[in-house]
C-alpha cells in the first residue's frame, strides 16, 4: 500500500470527521486541496454538468478518464473518483473501468447500486477485487435505498443495513449512504455495518459534531459545491449582463490564480 492509499485508509480511521469536497475539475480538486482538505472525491453530477451533460451515466468514459488524469495531476493529496454504477451492469466492464483509473493513480471509488438487485453490486466489487489481484482501492459502497424512496424509517434502515452487509462481505470499504438520514438512522447503521459510514451534504443535514455522535465517519459534499459556485457565477453575470460590474470583495487577482497553478 502506497503512502496516499495509506492515508487515505487512515482518514476513515481518525477521531476526527473526514470531511471530503467533491470537485469536478483540476481547478475545483486544487482549490480544496489549497483550502486544507486531506482528501478530494469527484462527483458525477457535477463532473458531467461542467461538461455539457447531464448526470446519469451521460458523460463519456473517455471524459471521465480525462478529468480524473487531471485531477490526480493537479494535486497531491488521495484522489476518489464517483463512477455511478460503473457504467455498465457487466461486472468485468465495471472492473475494466476501474483498473483504468487505478493506473492513473486513484486511491478509491464510489460504486453505487441504483436501482438495480443488491447481488449486482455484490458481483461488480467481487470482479474489481480479483481484477486488482491485491492491488489496494477504497471501494465506498453506495446504496439508494432512501435517495430512491425505496423504504423509510425502520424498514430504511433495515434493508440498507442487508445490502452494506452484502458489500462488506464482498470487499466493500466504506459504507455510502446519502439522502433523508436522519441521525438516529445513521447511528443505526453504524452500530450495525463494520464499514465506514458515509453520508452527503444536504439541506437540513445536522452538522459535524452531530454526525460524529451519530456514527459517520465521512461527509462528502456531493454536488452542493458546485450548486454553490453556479449559484455565484449566476448571480455575477447576471449583474454583469444588467450593467453592475462591481467587484467581488475579497476575491483572488490573476497572479494568485496563475501562481496556484504554476
Amino acid at each position: 500500500m502506497n503512502d496516499l492509499h495509506a492515508r487515505f485508509e487512515a482518514l476513515h480511521a481518525a477521531s476526527e470527521l473526514l470531511v471530503l469536497p467533491n470537485a469536478w475539475d483540476a481547478g475545483s480538486a486544487r482549490l480544496a486541496q489549497e483550502k486544507g482538505a486531506q482528501a478530494v472525491g469527484t462527483t458525477s453530477a457535477a463532473m458531467a454538468w461542467s461538461c455539457g451533460y447531464p448526470d446519469g451515466n451521460a458523460l463519456p468514459e473517455g471524459a471521465l478518464l480525462q478529468r480524473v488524469s487531471e485531477i490526480v495531476r493537479a494535486t497531491s493529496i488521495p484522489v476518489t473518483v464517483d463512477i455511478e454504477n460503473g457504467y455498465s451492469d457487466d461486472p468485468e466492464h465495471v472492473a475494466a473501468l476501474v483498473s483504468k483509473l487505478v493506473a492513473l493513480g486513484v486511491v478509491g471509488i464510489n460504486l453505487e447500486d441504483g436501482a438495480g438487485a443488491p447481488g449486482v453490486l455484490v458481483e461488480k466489487i467481487g470482479a474489481i477485487r480479483r481484477a486488482l489481484a491485491g492491488r489496494p482501492l477504497f471501494i465506498n459502497a453506495r446504496t439508494d435505498v432512501y435517495l430512491r424512496g425505496m423504504a423509510e424509517g425502520e424498514a430504511a434502515v433495515r434493508i440498507s443495513v442487508e445490502r452494506m452487509q452484502a458489500y462488506a462481505a464482498a470487499g466493500a470499504s466504506g459504507a455510502f449512504v446519502p439522502c433523508g438520514v436522519q441521525p438516529a438512522e445513521m447511528r443505526a447503521i453504524a452500530d450495525a455495518v463494520s464499514l465506514p459510514l458515509n453520508v452527503m451534504w444536504l439541506p437540513g443535514l445536522v452538522g459535524h459534531a452531530e454526525l460524529v455522535a451519530a456514527g459517520v465517519r465521512r461527509l462528502s459534499a456531493g454536488p452542493a459545491l458546485y450548486v454553490h459556485a453556479w449559484a455565484a457565477l449566476a448571480g455575477a453575470t447576471e449583474a454583469m449582463l444588467g450593467g453592475a460590474l462591481a467587484w467581488p470583495e475579497g476575491a483572488p487577482g490573476y497572479g494568485e490564480l496563475n501562481r496556484l497553478f504554476a
